[in-house]
């Protein structure tokens, strides 16, 4: 008993000595030197550059629905004596730790002190020493458990813990006082999952620019940005990790910077492989790890439904997509609308720009579309008494990649407009005598490059809560095909969005409090065939009115603004403010078709919304009241912009 005394002195000396030199180390040769240095892009689509001039009235798509957290902080009390676990009979000894200020799993540590428990072998255990090493989870939590499990990290480590791909959730350091029972374990891992866009604070410094990153890891997360099911066990992902780092500009090495953290996540979006990504940061003495949480898209997705219209009666829509088509990023998507009268369809392969090889992406699509004209509507009709109809054929090839911090789309398409009565026959002229086609043909052909350029400043690509976007794109036409036409369009958008706190609502990442902004403009220079006016009023422009109702003109402006509130964990409202003009140019469009039908040229709505999260995605339900009193409901999916 006497020498047992001194032997415990011994060795708890010792443990506190290795771990202090341990904590002190520092080996500068232990991360990388070198950071890979690409900006990502994102396809411009034609179609969306201009919502008045849609091929179809698709929603937007912005951004994604996200959760957030505080960052923890990991604390981690390092050996370099080998300890092995107790046994029945053994001791213990309590050794007191000083830890700094932080977070810890959402609880504020004060200079507070966490009591560890180390383990001192007794003269009944065995001389044969094994340490292991304990796998940690992909969060800031400090895993613990009955038996601690020690081992030598490297230098530049000396306060973190690097884990394997399976990761072990069994037990984790919860509170100061409390170790983590099994349940508590989904959601302290799952609420770091949850943090958002790499600019969250670091114990007491505001943020992390200019912090030296010790790691970079890939997180996999589910439909719910949960990291781990309740059993404990970690998401899976389908993609290559390495894959994933290629694809990013920020590596272990270097110093954190909010700026690539943004380019980063945009070139995620780009790929169209992910529903959305969210970067969580871990404290690591004074050096951080920063986690990218990536949710995955599924592989190939299919869908069938029916829907009915006074055009083409009953239809059955099919869409497929599979992401993984050839090379893991490309994908397919087949949409298809058989019908009575037809089918319509719109078929798309895409091979992104991918950053790790600088290779240039590029899309091939081919359309064909039928819908009641939005230019000649309102009353007049055919000479038959049919409404005009609008076939669009076509196709495109488009290649992108960034320049500089823009993001670049050149692109070769042709386009065949004709209108049709109900029955498909070619249709020239409207019940009044009035032209329908720039050719007279009642066809007119456009071969045309368009070149498109975006800089996007959002905080995050995939819910954009601050930043914003400027895009540009210019279309010219070559004379070629029917009705040789030659004209140049020219299109600017930008949209920012500014975060608020009006109501002192608690703050949510899904729907947070902000003002929303969206300007557009545009103009066509030269021939102008009368479908392809610009079309104000509907669910992309003024809402409150019917698509194409406002006007039809040679140029245009829209402005809106919408003021985005919470209202309960997956609702938030809005209150928006639309506008919309043709700058007085309907009546510099062949046949006038908005002037004979009596179209204002200008027009206004006012309205409220109410946006839901769901397992389909953001469902948005809106009335909108225009200026001549008219009152619109729109359902659809998405943010406005």
């Amino acid at each position: 008993m006497s020498m047992r005394i001194p032997i415990i002195a011994f060795l708890t000396l010792a443990a506190l000595a290795g771990g202090e030199l341990a904590a002190r180390a520092i080996d500068p040769s232990a991360a990388p030197t070198e950071a890979q240095f690409r900006d990502g892009t994102a396809e411009i689509d034609r179609r969306d550059a201009c919502p008045t001039r849609a091929q179809g009235e698709e929603d937007e798509v912005i951004g994604d629905n996200l959760t957030s957290n505080r960052p923890s902080l990991l604390f981690v009390a390092k050996s370099r004596s080998p300890l092995t676990p107790l046994n029945k009979g053994g001791t213990r000894n309590m050794l007191k730790v000083p830890l700094i200020k932080g977070d810890l799993g959402g609880s504020r540590l004060d200079e507070k002190r966490l009591l560890l428990s180390v383990p001192v072998l007794n003269s009944h255990q065995s001389d044969e020493v094994n340490p292991t090493v304990r796998d940690l989870p992909a969060s800031d939590e400090l895993a613990a458990s009955k038996e601690v499990r020690v081992a030598q990290l490297s230098p530049r480590e000396s306060l973190s813990l690097k884990s394997s791909h399976n990761k072990d959730f069994t037990s984790v350091l919860k509170t100061p006082a409390t170790i983590a029972t099994n349940a508590d374990i989904p959601e302290a891992v799952n609420s770091n999952a949850r943090q958002l866009d790499g600019t969250l604070q670091i114990s007491q410094a505001g943020n992390a620019d200019g912090v030296f990153v010790a790691d970079v890891k890939i997180r996999f997360v589910n439909s719910r940005g949960e990291a781990v099911d309740k059993k404990g066990n970690p998401v899976e992902g389908r993609i290559s990790e390495d894959f994933i780092r290629g694809e990013i500009k920020l590596k272990a090495g270097d110093n954190y910077s909010r700026e690539v953290v943004r380019s980063d996540l945009q070139q995620l979006q780009q790929l169209g492989l992910f529903e959305k990504v969210t970067v969580s940061t871990e404290e690591v003495g004074t050096d951080v790890n920063v986690i990218y949480n990536v949710q995955e898209r599924s592989a190939r997705s299919f869908s069938v439904s029916a829907s009915l219209s006074d055009d083409i009666g009953v239809a059955v829509p099919l869409s497929y997509t599979d992401r993984t088509f050839g090379t893991t990023p490309q994908r397919l998507a087949v949409e298809l609308q058989p019908s009575l009268r037809g089918i319509q369809y719109d078929v798309q392969f895409v091979s992104p720009y991918l950053a790790a090889e600088d290779r240039l992406g590029y899309s091939v699509r081919a359309f064909g579309d039928r819908r009641i004209s939005e230019i000649f509507n309102k009353d007049i009709d055919l000479p038959n008494g049919n409404r005009v109809r609008e076939i669009r054929m076509g196709g495109n090839l488009r290649f992108t990649r960034p320049l500089g911090d823009w993001q670049s789309t050149l692109g070769l398409n042709y386009t065949n407009i004709s209108t049709r009565d109900r029955n498909l026959n070619i249709a020239r002229r409207d019940e009044l005598g009035n032209p329908l086609t720039f050719s007279g043909s009642g066809l007119d052909e456009l071969y045309t490059v368009s070149f498109g350029a975006m800089l996007d400043r959002r905080d995050n690509p995939f819910n954009p809560t601050r930043g914003g976007i400027i895009s540009l794109s210019t279309e010219q036409s070559i004379p070629l095909g029917r009705g040789n036409i030659v004209s140049n369009r020219l299109l600017a958008n930008y949209i920012q969005y500014v975060p608020v706190s009006l109501l002192g609502i608690s703050e949510s990442e899904a729907l947070p409090e902000m003002l929303a902004f969206n300007l557009q403009a545009g103009t066509v220079i030269g021939d102008l065939p009368p479908a392809e006016a610009f079309r104000l009023g509907g669910r992309n422009s003024v809402r409150g009115y019917d698509s194409g109702d406002i006007g039809s003109g040679r140029s245009y402006f829209l402005a809106s603004g919408e003021y985005r509130f919470p209202v309960g964990q997956d609702v938030g409202g809005v209150i928006f403010v639309d506008f919309a003009s043709d700058l007085g140019t309907g009546d510099s469009v062949l046949g006038k078709p908005a002037v004979v039908r009596d179209k204002p040229g200008t027009g206004a709505g006012v309205g409220l919304g109410v946006r839901v999260r769901s397992s389909f995605g953001l469902i948005r339900l809106d009335m909108g009241v225009s200026d001549s009193g008219d009152i619109k409901f729109i359902l659809g999916t998405k943010q406005r912009f």
